[in-house]
């Protein structure tokens, strides 16, 4: 029996330990998706996938609800695969293992997955709970969100039936999400060229580890650390006076994903070592002085290591390491709209080196489409002076907020009645897919409701156990004060 048996509401918890059970990062939610279908198929629900993946379930509505509004409950299929440095995990073979720390469900050494396995399962224990009253019912679960939002961009008209849609993607219980930002991927890569380390040259790896990481658009506003931008700060300021030899960079895995760790392989003659790991135990002593109140765990390394590679020439290095440490991050903009929202933002989430060229991986957000272009032409100018190729890659658009939502103050006066409290109206500035929803059904009105999630997109990842309760009982109890056709 898993930990999660022992909590309520059920049958949620149950549905979403083995949520956990099935291996489902993006790209390898198949099996899941198999799982899904076939208990479905069990229940007796009519059920279908579309071309790109996409699933739908429909449950009647409850004798006597038949003439309400149908709704659609929508949740995606995929997670997040991050892991801290010493943790042993596939995500694609091996189970996400939770548990309980007291107000809280986490995960051993990795994310948790309640963004948006959370959601997932309350879709799917309403279906499972034949008491829950509800109108026409269906349950979209779309596909491979995390890394690209494809089953939303595939998304079809004339398949769902539903006049009202439920995302469950948000991460803030007591917040009601009527409005997020679009966003769009941004890759450049600048060309290298190699040569052979001189003799009496050692080999070193240098570490930048410890820090939180986290979602890079409902975090970007804390200031954590960039393990990407730190570690080419501290190339661009040594790289030249120690005469370092950069063979490797690898940092952050994923775009949406603020980098936890990054990592230099570099060689440096054997009388500057001692200065190498000097200038390494001062760069972490000012770190630790202007991010260690977040911070607390950040550390730089350096430790031998064997390679044989070529290094960077010193032009190479040198435009490298001033192209990433150049390259902006983190908040560009707040909404002068939106009290407390962030407008415009990007994350430098992915950098590699490969023998002859280096990419940065960002992933701009912006609330505003002149935003998103603002940073876009903001890169690409970077590029030109580096000397390097740029290309914006798979923009979404934003979901515009609806003052007028019949489904937003329904949400809003159904959590006042029940919690005796109004709830913040928000604009959240991660990507949700309502925004892509709005292309094939315009007149679909929809909300975004979820419970207290923190550190998603990172292994710190953990979800409050009693704002799941919150959360089940205003979702349950909107199904049923749905309005008539």
């Amino acid at each position: 029996m898993s930990e999660l048996s022992q909590l309520s509401p059920q049958p949620l918890w149950d549905i979403f330990a083995k949520i956990c059970s099935i291996p489902h990062p993006s790209y390898h939610e198949e099996a899941l998706a198999e799982h899904i279908l076939s208990w479905a198929k069990e229940k007796g629900f009519w059920c279908e996938r579309d071309q790109v993946g996409n699933i739908l379930i429909r449950k009647p509505a409850t004798p006597g609800f038949e003439n309400r509004q149908p709704v659609a409950l929508q949740a995606h299929l995929d997670m997040v695969p991050q892991k801290n440095n010493d943790t042993v995990h596939d995500f694609t073979t091996d189970p996400i293992q939770p548990w309980v720390d007291g107000e809280w469900v986490k995960a051993r050494g990795t994310t948790l997955g309640a963004d948006n396995g959370i959601g997932m399962a309350s879709a799917l224990a309403v279906l499972a709970d034949d008491k829950v009253e509800h109108g026409p019912l269906e349950v979209l679960l779309t596909m491979t969100e995390e890394a690209g939002m494809d089953g939303a961009f595939g998304l079809q008209p004339n398949w769902l039936q539903a006049e009202i849609l439920i995302n469950t993607d948000s991460e803030e219980e007591g917040e009601i999400y009527m409005g997020c930002a679009g966003g769009i991927d941004f890759i450049t890569t600048l060309p290298l060229t190699r040569e052979a380390v001189p003799a009496g040259f050692e080999t070193l790896k240098l570490t930048i580890k410890g820090l939180k990481g986290g979602h890079s658009g409902a975090d970007i506003h804390l200031g954590l650390g960039n393990a990407n931008k730190l570690l080419a700060r501290f190339l661009a300021a040594h790289g030249h006076a120690l005469d370092l030899r950069l063979i490797d960079f690898t940092g952050g895995t994923l775009r949406n994903a603020i980098p936890r760790e990054a990592f230099a392989t570099i060689a440096v003659a054997g009388d500057k070592i001692d200065a190498l790991k000097a200038a390494a135990t001062g760069y972490l002593a000012i770190l630790q002085n202007e991010l260690g109140a977040k911070e607390k765990n950040i550390t730089v390394l350096t430790e031998p290591v064997t390679h044989s590679a070529q290094a960077l020439t010193a032009d190479s290095r040198d435009r490298f390491a001033a192209l990433l440490n150049s390259t902006p991050n983190g908040v560009i903009r707040n909404s002068d709209v939106m009290a407390g929202v962030v407008e415009t933002s990007l994350n430098v989430g992915v950098v590699s080196i490969s023998d002859n060229q280096a990419e940065i991986i960002c992933l701009i957000r912006s609330l505003i489409d002149s935003g998103k272009d603002y940073v876009v032409e903001m890169l690409t100018s970077l590029g030109q002076l580096a000397g390097a190729k740029t290309a914006p890659k798979g923009g979404y658009p934003g979901w515009q907020p609806d003052a007028n939502s019949p489904v937003m103050a329904l949400v809003r006066e159904t959590y006042l009645t029940l919690f005796g409290k109004t709830p913040n109206i928000q604009v959240i500035h991660a990507g949700l897919e309502c925004g892509l929803f709005k292309k094939p059904y315009p007149e679909m009105d929809m909300v975004s409701i979820g419970p207290t999630i923190t550190g998603p997109h990172s292994p710190d990842e953990q979800v409050h156990i009693e704002s799941v309760g919150l959360y089940w009982t205003l979702l349950t109890e909107l199904l049923k004060v749905i309005p008539v056709k």
